[in-house]
């Protein structure tokens, strides 16, 4: 006797329900995309019980006739290919399993009416069974009711997260395709509450309704046939997920890692660890250019030129990053400055001697150096603001605490507290990145060649990347097995130690995969560089020094986050101070 036997038909289903539709998310999905590809201008989503209990879509589509609404329901039945290529894809859906895959897991009822018919139609499927086509009233376009999900595969449901998690999961889904397709309306309710209502609207719009109003950085880049548009917001407006990152390729949301990891290393030096970005994304690939076949949710993608599409993506997010526009007004806003002009490194900074206090700040009893304690180092030191500084955005420098916080006062009565290491650090970087974009980093040749020790693999790494790393002014060559010499530093960088620094720098091409771009590579070992040429804290520094180091800030792009994705300066509102001492 044989083993091996001929599934039946619902069982066969439920097996596509499990991959198809796996969760209330996925199965709403499913139902939108269809609205979606239907034309449809209006669409409105209520869920109850997290979409397990109860979902209902309706559209304003071309909407189904009797003979469309019997097939639909069918498996590998689909309106949406005009070939068996599978190779130019225009719409969300094509697998034809959706429907049906639905209907073996649930209680499926769907009405439909064609935009030219008199009347409408309607057709159930409970637990794959599919009922008759029935006469019924309804307007253009389609319902869809979807109850009991997986009452027919109680293994499935049974896996299910709480009603919230899988509400929260379907409003997630239903948002990213709002953001896919801004000019549709789109009205989301669970369990009787309106979570969203949007109307069809321009994209900008979209975006800022749905990932909020700092995500206005506008993108707009070619590549060949490849196009990139949306918009990013500044590295000062992070999520602690990537829940807030829409991706499109071709209409379709998708949560492609291709994309992720384009956006991740954009934002890499701007952003701290551990945060994500928030951008939306929109790229037009050609249809014959990107496999949408390769998941069943439709979701990841392959591409036929994945390193075009990376390039792009880094290329496009880095510039609009790098346009030195804007510095964030921590904590709530956004401060605007001109474009950038040419940029000019601050010479290293000597120790200036202490300015004597203006005499305001003396006035005030129990504030004074004596009075903070450190080992009889002063911790604050006052100086009298230069008479133009304050009209600049980041305002005049004012006085320096513990050595290491510049706090300035800018025209309109906001404190602006920067940490000069991580400042100066992001000024470094600049400059080095800059010369090297020009041709190549200008070199200080030491007086006499150092040796560093290290271990024979980092030397190694060292030695192999020898090349690329001159054109950073770092010029190194092999010194024996476990050794490397340096004849020349960037001169950028004043004379640090060349030890700990060529310790970072093989630590970071040691963390760099050999996939990642050169370009990519060469600008993470920039931002070791500039550690090591910036200013450290505890450094004494002079007012005109603060002051220039306040303006070169305003000229200089990234300028709100040091090379590690750590903010740079803070800003207080007057408004905000006020509110804090309970003014107001």
């Amino acid at each position: 006797m044989s083993r091996i036997r001929l599934l039946s038909d619902a069982v066969v289903n439920r097996i596509a329900a499990g991959e198809v539709i796996e969760r209330p998310a996925a199965a709403a999905r499913e139902l939108v995309e269809n609205a979606l590809d239907a034309g449809a201008t209006r669409i409105r989503v209520a869920i109850a019980g997290g979409g397990i209990t109860r979902m209902e879509i309706t559209d304003d589509g071309i909407g189904m006739n009797a003979a469309e609404l019997a097939l639909c329901v069918q498996r590998h039945c689909t309106s949406k290919l005009t070939d068996d290529q599978l190779v130019r894809i225009s719409t969300l859906g094509f697998r034809g399993e959706a429907l049906p895959s639905i209907g073996a897991a649930a209680r499926l009822h769907i009405t439909s009416r064609s935009r030219d018919a008199d009347s409408a139609y309607a057709i159930g499927v409970v637990g794959g069974v599919v009922g008759a086509v029935q006469p019924a009233a309804g307007p253009p376009g389609t319902r869809v009711e979807v109850a009991d999900l997986f009452y027919a595969t109680p293994a499935r449901r049974k896996f299910l997260k709480s009603p919230r998690a899988e509400a929260d999961a379907v409003e997630a889904a239903i948002r990213r395709l709002a953001l896919a397709a801004p000019d549709v309306a789109f009205r989301f309710e669970t369990d009787g509450r309106v979570a969203f209502d949007l109307p069809g609207q321009p994209r900008a719009a979209r975006v800022a309704a749905l990932l909020g109003p700092d995500t206005t950085i506008a993108i707009d880049a070619v590549r060949g046939d490849l196009r990139i548009e949306g918009f990013v917001a500044p590295p000062s407006v992070s999520r602690a997920s990537a829940s807030a990152q829409a991706l499109v390729v071709n209409g379709r949301p998708v949560v492609d890692p291709v994309l992720r990891v384009a956006v991740r290393v954009a934002y890499r030096d701007v952003i701290a660890a551990g945060r994500f970005a928030v951008v939306a994304l929109y790229l037009t690939i050609p249809p014959e250019a990107v496999d949408v076949n390769v998941h069943p949710a439709k979701a990841e993608l392959r591409y036929a030129d994945a390193d075009a599409v990376r390039a792009l993506v880094i290329g496009a997010v880095g510039r609009a990053l790098a346009g030195g526009a804007a510095l964030p007004a921590a904590p709530s806003g956004i401060m605007q400055f001109q474009s950038r002009p040419p940029m000019r490194l601050m010479p290293p900074m000597r120790p200036t001697p202490p300015v004597p206090r203006d005499s305001a700040f003396a006035t005030f009893g129990g504030f004074s150096e004596a009075a903070l304690p450190m080992q009889g180092v002063p911790q604050a030191r006052v100086i009298a603001p230069a008479a133009d500084a304050a009209s600049h955005p980041l305002g005049a420098a004012v006085a320096q605490v513990l050595d290491t916080y510049i706090i300035a006062v800018a025209g309109d009565g906001s404190l602006v507290l920067v940490d000069q290491h991580a400042a100066h650090e992001r000024l470094t970087h600049e400059a080095i990145r800059d010369q090297m974009l020009a041709g190549g980093v200008r070199s200080q040749a030491l007086l006499i060649p150092a040796v560093v020790d290290m271990p024979a693999g980092d030397a190694a790494r060292l030695a192999f990347h020898a090349d690329s790393l001159a054109d950073l002014g770092l010029e190194i060559e092999a010194f024996g097995a476990g050794a490397i010499l340096v004849r020349a530093m960037p001169a950028a960088l004043g004379a640090p130690d060349p030890a700990p620094l060529l310790r970072d720098v093989a630590d970071e091409l040691a963390e760099q995969d050999e996939s990642t771009a050169l370009e990519a590579r060469l600008d993470a070992v920039i931002a070791r560089l500039a550690c090591h040429g910036s200013i450290r804290a505890g450094r004494r520094l002079g007012g005109a020094e603060m002051d220039a180091m306040l303006r070169q800030m305003e000229a200089t792009p990234r300028a709100a986050t040091c090379s590690h994705g750590r903010p740079t300066f803070l800003r207080l509102s007057r408004a905000e101070i006020e509110r804090m001492f309970g003014r107001r």
